[in-house]
């Protein structure tokens, strides 16, 4: 993950290294993203790894809905 100013600075990075364009997420949707990944407690023993579709739910529950997010 790389953070970035603006989107402008984006296009920027992208052109200097040659590298393509990929997703952009607003410091709320990152939050919310890593608060529901991580909220579980990896110590405790009914601890499970999330299925495909409970990782697309918290995708979709944060705007992120472009094919990068299929999994």
């Amino acid at each position: 993950m790389l953070l970035f100013q603006s989107e402008e600075h984006v296009d920027r990075w992208c052109n200097q290294w040659g590298q393509p364009r990929g997703e952009i997420l607003t410091s709320g949707q990152i939050w919310g993203l890593a608060k529901m990944w991580y909220s579980d407690d990896r110590q405790e023993p009914e601890w499970r790894r999330k299925t495909v579709d409970e990782a697309e739910e918290i995708f979709s529950g944060l705007g992120l809905v472009s094919a990068f997010w299929k999994l």
